[in-house]
């Protein structure tokens, strides 16, 4: 895999900076008694997020093409567009909470506190190699209480730059709690006409077999052998993430759906809204906040004269899915002699294999005369997947821009004492 960054290679906080709100010693004095700093508030399902996590995923992208700076092609393809398709290794860091983060309530509606999560996630193109970096987001997961105005329950968001130019806000909550794996949905990367989502144009590019068109890579034949990208990736993408957990044992999933629309997501996924062709998706309940901004050459020119072109690729909307699950491993464990070196070991392959998974460490104390006999050991640990969809306005259409990942923790995962019990 591509070389691990932690997140502090890139920046950091200094180790004792919490977030609360300021208070004033003298407010005693006016017969006032300052209020304790907030205890800092549940994260929620953004617990989970924390160390650093590597992985494995598949981008696709619709992306413009025109005659003043052409993709190379051989034979020459004039096209307004070309379909770009990552195989890609991803590194996401996650810092420590920030604490109680004071946001001022206007009356009716009380003070609230937030907590946050910064991150830093880096993706890197393997389709060929050397790797090439296609990623990078610095960005903060909120946790955001329920409020009365306006009557929300409690909610997540995530708050993302992004270096081609735009930044977004997207919020949602838990979706669902589950016991066992999640349902995972189609998610369709046809572009489409006229914003509606179910007007939609396929591109003979999106037909794996055909070599003959503005795609890269352009000819599909050796990653078809192989198995790395298949007619299925390219119908549904999600199609990466079911062939991970095809062969897990996962005992338990919670579902976080995320959207930078305020009012209702786009139609085919990852949320989804039911819309037909002449029908508007309902709206989502509750009314979430959220947007996209761009740099003023994504957007060109937004409401074109006749002679104008329009963006040059407005990011519009992103919805997104993410699946924190449980999943159970079976860890074969050789004899481990009382202060012997720790080990590292992977779990029993299963078969077909699992595409990923992490690797655990066991060692025992020091106790003279003790040691683990050896034996099989089942043990629970957490895995992230995502599927994210952007829409992209360009040439007159919008261009779903798919991207998938399945992430485990980058470092050994400690095996517990007691499930080495010494003899």
């Amino acid at each position: 895999m591509a070389e691990q960054t932690p997140l502090t290679s890139a920046f950091s906080k200094p180790l004792n900076f919490k977030m609360h709100e300021v208070t004033h010693p003298n407010l005693g004095l006016v017969g006032l008694v300052a209020p304790p700093p907030a205890i800092a508030p549940n994260l929620g399902p953004l617990s989970a997020f924390v160390g650093t996590w590597t992985g494995r995923g598949f981008n696709t992208i619709f992306r413009p093409d025109n005659p003043k700076t052409p993709t190379p092609f051989t034979p020459p393809i004039t096209s307004d567009n070309v379909l770009e398709l990552n195989l890609t290794e991803e590194t996401l860091s996650f810092e420590t909470s920030l604490g109680s983060i004071p946001n001022r309530g206007t009356d009716p509606q009380g003070d609230i506190f937030l907590n946050g999560v910064p991150y830093l996630q880096t993706i890197n193109d393997v389709t060929t190699l050397p790797a090439t970096g296609i990623h990078f987001e610095p960005g903060l997961w909120l946790s955001v209480p329920a409020t009365t105005t306006p009557n929300e329950p409690q909610t997540v968001a995530r708050m993302a730059s992004i270096p081609h130019g735009t930044t977004i806000v997207a919020q949602g909550t838990v979706v669902a709690a589950v016991a066992g794996p999640p349902k995972i949905d189609p998610v369709d990367i046809t572009p489409f006409a006229g914003g509606k989502p179910l007007n939609k144009i396929r591109f003979a590019s999106q037909t794996a077999t055909n070599a003959a068109t503005p795609r890269l890579p352009q000819n599909l034949a050796p990653f078809i052998a192989a198995g790395t990208i298949t007619q299925a990736m390219l119908d549904d993408p999600n199609t990466v993430l079911r062939d991970q957990i095809q062969h897990q044992t996962i005992t338990e999933t919670i579902v976080i759906g995320i959207s930078t629309n305020t009012a209702a997501p786009l139609f085919g996924g990852p949320l989804r809204g039911g819309a037909t062709p002449t029908t508007p998706p309902p709206p989502i309940t509750p009314d979430f906040g959220g947007g996209t901004d761009n740099i003023a050459f994504l957007q060109g020119v937004p409401n074109p004269p006749p002679s104008a072109v329009g963006p040059n690729a407005q990011s519009l909307q992103m919805d997104a899915v993410f699946w924190i699950e449980t999943v159970e491993y079976e860890i074969d464990v050789p004899e481990l002699l009382a202060g012997s070196p720790p080990v590292v070991l992977q779990p029993i392959a299963t078969v077909p294999k699992v595409p990923l998974t992490p690797s655990f460490v066991a060692s025992v104390p020091f106790i003279p005369g003790k040691r683990f006999p050896g034996g099989k050991i089942k043990m629970k640990t957490t895995q992230i997947q995502y599927t994210q969809k952007v829409i992209l306005n360009f040439a007159a259409l919008s261009w779903p821009h798919v991207s998938v990942a399945s992430l485990v923790p980058s470092s050994p995962i400690e095996i517990p004492d007691y499930l080495l019990p010494l003899v």
